[in-house]
């Protein structure tokens, strides 16, 4: 299902005028296990041409990544993930795997697929690893605090102190990366729903001077990486 995705890059000042209003109001994601929120690392993937970054960066409606994703520095969760995105509605496609298979795609090898599948982010990942040279490009990380609404099933989060690092080696030495800032653009606001987006929900979210944007966390850290 394509859920709507808005972005807004924001200053300090505002998130934490809009996260104090949420506090209030809004249930917070149960996945955080601390008040402060979580921690997001992520690994994106690229082919041979970055053929992702191009349509990033060119602005391209309907494009797709592809990424592993953990939480708080944990490798207990690991998940492989393709996201899809036409103009501002996406899909997700998730799969958790285990550690040695993560270590094989980030050496661009490909991993058992006992269901091979179009919906399957493993079989999508082993596709593009053998026809595209699929690879690990660079490593964002950020903070995240996360609130939710059943109402639209909306999901609000507000991202913090983005960042990246290319130590795919210290990554996998528990994520012992040296990280570089993303600069000015370091603080989003994203706003996710099914049909609808309640009315109150998007009062809580007006400051004023946001403009939607379509701020890539992946495309902006491959711009500033060194």
């Amino acid at each position: 299902m394509l859920r709507v995705e808005d972005k807004f890059c924001c200053s300090e000042q505002e998130l934490t005028l809009i996260q104090r209003r949420l506090e209030v109001v809004l249930a917070a994601d149960t996945n955080q296990k601390s008040p402060l929120g979580y921690k997001v690392t992520s690994v994106y993937f690229d082919d041979y041409q970055d053929s992702k970054l191009g349509d990033n960066l060119s602005g391209v409606s309907h494009r797709n990544k592809y990424r592993i994703r953990i939480y708080d520095d944990s490798f207990d969760t690991i998940k492989l993930e393709v996201k899809y995105k036409a103009y501002n509605r996406v899909a997700k496609l998730s799969r958790t795997i285990s550690w040695g298979q993560m270590e094989a795609l980030l050496l661009g090898r490909t991993i058992p697929d006992p269901q091979p599948s179009g919906e399957n982010p493993v079989s999508l990942f082993n596709l593009s690893i053998r026809q595209d040279l699929l690879r690990p490009k660079v490593i964002v990380e950020y903070d995240r605090k996360a609130f939710v609404y059943p109402a639209g099933n909306v999901r609000i989060t507000l991202d913090r102190n983005v960042r990246h690092s290319r130590d795919l080696e210290r990554f996998l030495q528990g994520n012992r990366c040296a990280y570089s800032p993303v600069p000015r653009m370091d603080r989003v606001l994203e706003v996710k729903y099914d049909s609808f987006l309640p009315q109150f929900v998007a009062g809580l979210l007006e400051t004023g001077n946001l403009n939607q944007t379509s701020y890539s966390k992946y495309g902006m850290s491959r711009m500033w990486e060194g």
